[in-house]
């Protein structure tokens, strides 16, 4: 065995089950929807460690795992969060955005009030890391953007296996939770997510995802 390596721990299974498996996955995630009417019920923090813990399972360029997670319950600071994005929303509806982009938002029915902010139990902000401090010293690091946006799918996919619902909150610019949250200079905001459960009376959009044809050719 080759030095600083061990034996992988898989199981292998058959065509068939592989097949099973790949469906059973299917049909499951199909079912995951966005949210943003969320119930205040508590979620426990050992859930959120387990589902950073899931998500830190991702892949990363050279394994320098160039992310960062912040996870946010406290009323005081989920508040001052949704001022700041809301802020930044106002401007984005009323101004920033192009009259495409509104258009195209028009099914969602969104605006720039987001009461989801402080309603959700959690609040959970994903920060990429551009590079690593080591000693005072900078270190580079290798695919953040791709890296960090495997673990942020890895994050959606637990939470959703998990019992409960998240949002992809993208309040450009994000700036301001570098500031809220007092992170360092090497960390830049990914995405903000509310996760918790679901309100009771919870609506979504009805839409329909791509067909795969549209999305996947095969080349035998």
């Amino acid at each position: 065995m080759k030095k600083g390596f061990i034996p992988l721990n898989f199981q292998f299974q058959s065509e068939k089950e592989v097949e099973k498996l790949s469906g059973d996955i299917y049909n499951e995630l199909n079912l995951r929807r966005s949210v943003r009417e969320f119930s205040d019920r508590p979620v426990s923090k050992k859930t959120i460690e387990n589902l950073v813990a899931a998500a830190s399972t991702a892949p990363s360029g050279a394994h320098k795992q160039p992310w960062f997670f912040c996870a946010i319950s406290s009323l005081e600071l989920k508040a001052k969060i949704k001022e700041a994005a809301e802020k930044e929303e106002y401007e984005n509806y009323h101004g920033r955005m192009s009259q495409a982009w509104l258009k195209d938002l028009q099914p969602f029915e969104t605006n720039e009030h987001k009461p989801f902010l402080t309603i959700a139990p959690w609040l959970v902000v994903l920060f990429r890391r551009s590079y690593d401090l080591v000693d005072g010293n900078k270190k580079q690091l290798y695919y953040t953007q791709e890296s960090v946006g495997i673990a942020a799918g890895m994050f959606i996919q637990a939470v959703h296996r998990a019992g409960l619902a998240c949002l992809t909150h993208t309040p450009s610019p994000m700036n301001f939770l570098q500031k809220v949250l007092n992170r360092p200079a090497n960390e830049k905001p990914y995405l903000l997510m509310p996760v918790g459960y679901p309100a009771e009376d919870c609506e979504v959009p009805d839409i329909e995802r791509k067909p795969l044809d549209e999305i996947l050719k095969f080349y035998e």
